[in-house]
């Protein structure tokens, strides 16, 4: 008989002006703003790590701020790797993004997010060594890491206290990943391929032992937003993934991001998950 599946669900990011009066109180200070949202939240996509290494010291900051018990971060993988360099020798910037801090969550670190670029088309090998370069356990993550080179601005943080297990899921936005090698290829390095809901990709397979949804839709498209009837059926799906013992990871992405928050809450009680702050 499986474990039950943890479900958390969530915004990506935590700083976002139209929040301020609508999903943040009138008046809360911005620094209280993360212990705010995560009180109400299962999780937050971390984004300024796509743009450029953080600090140690930021991600601790992060992880004391969210307080709450079984709160987690994912955290979305450098466009170095994914934009610039092209899953192609990305070796040096993946190590130094390893040791840059994320360690630093310690139990509030979740899952890596690897956004590839539309324009990038599914080449086998290419996502082949990609998959297989990703560290599957902390003391994978600790060997990559401990490659990084000079670049690094700050000394390896390799301390591994706390830490659960190392995760990995992937968003690819280009047609020809739509094939069914591509889906045995995660599966074999127990990658999640981001389920994102929307017209053009609305498939809801699962390739690993959790579930990672970047919720982009309705999937029907004429819809702004997500509604009471979405909401339910996501519910449904989501309660059935953890009663399989999956974990589920659904983050509110979509264009109407001023009601993320509010549909992240709303899966979240659909769900029959209570928070104090309800």
């Amino acid at each position: 008989m499986s474990t039950q599946g943890l479900i958390r669900t969530g915004t990506a990011g935590w700083v976002f002006e139209p929040w301020r009066g609508t999903f943040f109180p009138e008046g809360l200070v911005q620094k209280k703003e993360l212990a705010y949202a995560s009180s109400r939240l299962g999780s937050i996509e971390i984004n300024a790590t796509f743009r450029a290494n953080q600090k140690p010291e930021s991600f601790a900051r992060w992880a004391r701020e969210a307080s709450h018990d079984g709160f987690v971060f994912s955290i979305k993988g450098p466009q170095l790797v994914t934009h610039i360099k092209r899953l192609k020798n990305y070796e040096s910037e993946l190590a130094n993004f390893f040791a840059s801090g994320p360690l630093a969550l310690g139990s509030k670190l979740g899952p890596f997010v690897w956004q590839l670029p539309p324009n990038l088309s599914y080449d086998r090998g290419v996502l082949s060594a990609f998959l297989s370069m990703l560290p599957k356990t902390t003391a994978d993550y600790v060997t990559q890491a401990g490659k990084a080179d000079e670049r690094l601005k700050s000394t390896p943080f390799l301390d591994i206290t706390g830490v659960g297990p190392i995760r990995h899921a992937i968003e690819m936005r280009n047609a020809s990943f739509d094939d069914p090698e591509v889906n045995a290829l995660l599966a074999e390095h127990n990658v999640a391929r981001v389920i994102a809901d929307t017209a053009e990709n609305p498939a809801r397979e699962l390739t690993a032992d959790f579930a990672y949804c970047r919720l982009q839709g309705p999937a029907r498209g004429d819809a702004q937003g997500y509604g009471a009837d979405d909401i339910a059926d996501w519910a449904n799906i989501t309660n059935a993934w953890a009663d399989a013992g999956k974990d589920v990871f659904a983050y509110f992405v979509h264009e109407d991001k001023l009601h993320a928050p509010a549909s992240a809450i709303a899966l979240r009680q659909a769900t029959g998950i209570a928070l104090p702050s309800d």
